[in-house]
C-alpha cells in the first residue's frame, strides 16, 4: 500500500452474517456500518473464524492510530506471519476456528511487509520512524545514525524471541520485497527491493537522486538486488540495482512511461521510476513487475540479474500495484491501485475498467491484453476500495484467484477465459462508518493450505472457506485441498502439483460436465466406471481399467474445445499417475 492508514475502531460486537441477495440486489450493497459489529454479506464462502488485533498492535485509547494497522502476510508451516505498522504478529493456525497468537513482535517502520524461509524472517522498512534496533523511539532528526529503512533479517529458529542478525540499509527504503530462491544454487536467495520513499540523499553515502539526465546515478529507476548466503544471513548485501526500466536502444534509464495521462478519457498514470510488486515465479523463469506506469515481464533465470523481455501500458490503469501469474504460465493478471488504496473506488460511478485487475495472455514470453475484472458490487463513498493483494486457488483445471479490495471486501472469481473473468464467491462488511471515510477492509486474502486467510485493516485476522456452489463444486475444493505448502511467499509463487487421487479426476470430469462440449452421455459413462475402478483393490484389473479410461480421455480430447482438450489430458495423464500406485 502507497499511502497512510487512519483505522477507525468503535466497541467489540459480535460480526452479523447476512444471506446471500439475489442478483438482482446484491447482498453487499447497503450493509449496516460498524467496526466489529458491522453488517456483512456472504456467498458461497464460510466464515470460520474472526480473530480481533492483538494487544500492542491496537490501541483502545486511540483505535484510529494508522500505527497499528494490519498489513500483508506470509506462511510457514501451521503458521501465519501478519505484518503490522507496529511490528509483526505470528499466530498459530493448526486450528483454524480458534487461532492463537503465538508472537506480538515491536519493530515500527512501515507496513512491514514479510517473507519467510527456513529460520528466517524478512521484513520490509520504509519510514522515518524505522530505527536499527526496532525501537519505538522514532528517530527526531532529519538525518540519523539511527534511522533504518531497508530490509530486515531476523533468525526465528527460535520463535518466542526472533532475533535481528542483519539490516541492510537501501536508498529508498523498502515499501515491499520479493524473495527469490536460486534454484540453481539451494545455499543462497535474493531479494528484489521495491523501494518508492524519497532518496536518503543525506543519509546515506552514495545515494543521489534528481533527474536521470541531470545525474545518470540517481537512485530512482532501479530495483535493488540483496543476496543473502543462508549460512551467514549476516553478510547479506546489496549486489545489483538493475535499471530494468532502460529504453532498449539507447539505454535511457528512464525508458519507460514518463507520467501523466494518455489521452483524452484516460487515466492519469504514474511515472515508471520505481517498482510497487514484483511477482516471481522461479519454476518458469519469470517475474511481473508491477510498476508505477507499466506491467513489465522480466527474464530471472539469472536471478542476481533480472532482465526486462516485456512491457505494457494501460489507458485505464492510474498505479501498476501487483501481479499473479495462472498456474500453467498462460496467463497473468495485474492490479491497479487507483487511489493509493485510501479513496473509494468502487462507487456506481466509477468507471469498471479503472482501479481493476487487467488480464492478459501469456504467448512466447510476450503478453496480450484479454479483459478486465473488478469487483461487480458497487461500494459506498465511505469505503476505500480499489484492487489490492491475492493468490490463486489450486483447483486443478482452473484458474481462481481469490482477491482484497479493502473495504470492498473478498472476491473469489474464475479467469480461466481471461477475456471473460467471472466472479463465484465474496465476502463483505459493511463501511466502518455511514458519515466518514476511514481506511478499513482486506489487505490482503490469501488461499493457504485448503482455507482463505485474510488481513484486515482494522479488524483483525479473517479464515474462511470455500462451499460447494454451482460455480465450484466439492471434489473441485477437495482437490485444491491436495496441494499442501512447507511456506508460502504470495510474492514468490509457487508451482501447484496435484498428488494422483480420484478426487482431481472427478474435479476434472466436473468441469467437462460444466463446459459442455463433450457429449454427457460419454462423460456419464467414464463416471460410471470410474466409480467402479475406484471402488477395485490396487492390483493389475485396476490398473488395466484405468489405462482403458486414460486411453478414451486421450481420444476424447481430439474432439473437445481447447480448455475441455487441456482438462482430458489433464485427467488421461491423472488416471495413469494413479494406476502405477502400489
Amino acid at each position: 500500500m502507497s499511502t497512510k492508514l487512519r483505522v477507525f475502531a468503535a466497541t467489540t460486537a459480535a460480526l452479523t452474517l447476512l444471506a446471500s441477495a439475489s442478483p438482482a440486489q446484491d447482498g453487499r450493497v447497503g450493509l449496516k456500518s460498524g467496526w466489529l459489529d458491522a453488517g456483512a454479506s456472504i456467498s458461497n464462502l464460510r466464515l470460520v473464524s474472526q480473530t480481533p488485533r492483538s494487544a500492542g498492535f491496537f490501541d483502545p485509547t486511540n483505535p484510529g492510530d494508522f500505527f497499528t494497522a494490519n498489513t500483508d502476510l506470509a506462511f510457514k508451516g501451521n503458521l501465519a506471519f501478519l505484518g503490522n505498522f507496529a511490528g509483526f504478529q505470528v499466530y498459530d493456525i493448526s486450528d483454524p476456528a480458534h487461532p492463537r497468537l503465538r508472537l506480538g513482535f515491536s519493530c515500527p517502520g512501515g507496513q512491514g511487509d514479510l517473507s519467510v524461509y527456513q529460520n528466517l524472517l524478512f521484513m520490509s522498512v520504509e519510514m522515518p520512524n524505522g530505527r536499527t534496533d526496532c525501537g519505538t523511539n522514532a528517530p527526531t532528526t532529519a538525518v540519523s545514525p539511527d534511522r533504518f529503512n531497508g530490509v530486515r533479517i531476523f533468525d526465528i529458529s527460535n520463535l518466542d524471541r526472533p532475533r535481528q542478525v542483519a539490516a541492510i540499509q537501501t536508498c529508498r527504503g523498502s515499501h515491499t520485497h520479493t524473495l527469490v530462491p536460486d534454484l540453481r544454487d539451494r545455499s543462497r536467495v535474493f531479494l528484489y527491493v521495491s523501494g518508492v520513499g524519497p532518496v536518503r540523499t543525506a543519509e546515506m553515502q552514495g545515494c543521489t537522486g534528481g533527474p536521470p539526465e541531470q545525474n545518470p546515478n540517481t537512485a530512482m529507476f532501479r530495483i535493488e538486488v540483496i543476496e543473502v548466503p543462508l549460512a551467514a544471513p549476516e553478510a547479506a548485501r546489496v549486489v545489483n540495482a538493475p535499471r530494468i526500466f532502460a529504453d532498449r536502444q539507447s539505454g535511457a534509464i528512464a525508458g519507460l512511461w514518463a507520467g501523466g495521462n494518455h489521452g483524452p478519457g484516460s487515466q492519469q498514470t504514474a511515472t515508471t521510476e520505481s517498482c510497487h510488486d514484483i511477482t516471481v515465479y522461479p519454476e518458469i523463469g519469470l517475474a511481473a513487475g508491477a510498476c508505477s506506469g507499466n506491467g513489465i515481464l522480466l527474464d530471472i533465470s539469472d536471478p542476481a540479474n533480472p532482465v526486462r523481455i516485456d512491457e505494457v501500458m494501460d489507458n485505464n490503469f492510474a498505479y501498476w500495484h501487483s501481479a499473479t501469474f495462472s498456474n500453467d504460465g498462460r496467463s497473468l493478471i495485474f492490479t491497479d491501485e487507483w487511489g493509493g488504496g485510501m479513496a473509494p473506488r468502487c462507487r456506481a460511478a466509477d468507471d469498471p475498467k479503472w482501479g481493476a485487475n487487467a488480464l492478459f495472455n501469456l504467448v512466447d514470453r510476450k503478453l496480450a491484453f484479454a479483459g478486465y475484472y473488478k469487483l461487480p458490487a458497487a461500494q459506498s463513498a465511505t469505503e476505500n476500495c480499489v484492487a489490492h493483494n491475492g493468490s490463486l486457488i489450486p483447483v486443478p483445471g482452473r484458474d481462481i484467484k481469490v482477491q482484497a479490495w479493502y473495504q470492498g471486501g473478498i472476491s473469489v472469481f474464475d479467469f480461466t477465459d481471461p477475456v471473460k473473468p467471472v466472479e463465484i464467491a465474496s465476502f463483505d462488511r459493511g463501511p466502518v462508518s455511514d458519515t466518514t471515510l476511514h481506511l478499513a477492509g482486506q489487505w490482503s486474502s490469501y488461499w493457504y493450505n485448503g482455507h482463505i486467510i485474510g488481513s484486515e485493516i482494522a479488524r483483525g485476522l479473517d479464515v474462511l472457506e470455500l462451499v460447494a456452489s454451482p460455480h465450484l463444486t466439492q471434489n473441485e475444493i477437495d482437490a485444491a485441498r491436495l496441494v499442501q505448502l512447507e511456506t508460502f511467499n504470495p510474492q514468490t509463487q509457487p508451482r501447484a502439483i496435484w498428488p494422483p487421487a480420484f478426487v482431481v479426476a472427478r474435479a476434472y470430469l466436473d468441469q467437462l460436465a460444466r463446459g459442455a462440449t463433450v457429449p454427457a452421455a460419454r462423460l456419464g459413462a467414464i463416471r460410471t466406471e470410474l466409480a467402479r475402478v475406484e471402488a477395485l483393490a490396487p492390483g493389475a484389473p485396476r490398473r488395466a481399467a484405468l489405462e482403458q479410461l486414460a486411453g478414451t480421455a486421450t481420444q476424447l480430447a481430439g474432439i473437445g474445445a481447447d480448455t475441455d482438450a487441456r482438462r482430458l489430458r489433464a485427467l488421461a495423464r491423472t488416471l495413469r499417475e494413479i494406476a502405477v500406485l502400489p
